[in-house]
């Protein structure tokens, strides 16, 4: 089986970490992807999708380091099912998406003010990494490892094409 996912948007809010026992970083935030279409009544119409991304390890400091509310970002990674059950005993669910890479894509002057990393920068979990474990169990003891950049395969989109 596959499951790999490709997303490019704008995140919606600053990126959120926290630290498990291990000293592990672990990342939250969401993003926003959009397309513009026609109805069939020939209406342009928009339809906008949010999703949560968590990412890991040096990823996560990178993240939260660069990234802000409405940065660009090209993100993959592995779609994730989280179920849960409600305070008032219902039960829910929600998709989400655990990175393992990460590109920015805004210029260094939509990061002004911050500790501009080069657009284009991409940073990615180590192979070795399988996952997160919720803050209720016991974290894994690994020493946390710097991610080296690896190349996301070019993707040839007009900039026209971009929903944002």
């Amino acid at each position: 089986m596959y499951n790999k996912i490709i997303l490019a948007g704008n995140l919606t809010r600053d990126v959120e970490v926290r630290y498990t026992q291990g000293g592990s970083a672990i990342g939250n935030t969401a993003i926003a992807t959009s397309r513009k279409f026609k109805s069939a009544t020939g209406e342009q119409k928009e339809e906008v999708l949010f999703v949560d991304l968590t990412f890991f390890g040096r990823t996560a400091e990178i993240a939260n380091q660069y990234l802000r509310k409405g940065s660009k970002v090209l993100v993959d990674g592995r779609l994730k099912l989280d179920q849960w059950t409600a305070q008032d005993g219902s039960k829910r669910s929600k998709h989400s998406v655990t990175v393992e890479n990460l590109q920015m894509l805004g210029s260094k002057d939509d990061s002004q003010g911050y500790n501009a990393a080069p657009a284009g920068d991409t940073y990615s979990q180590p192979a070795q990494q399988q996952g997160y474990s919720a803050p209720s169990q016991p974290a894994p003891q690994a020493a946390p490892q710097q991610a080296a950049p690896t190349n996301i395969p070019e993707i040839d989109i007009n900039e026209d094409e971009i929903p944002f």
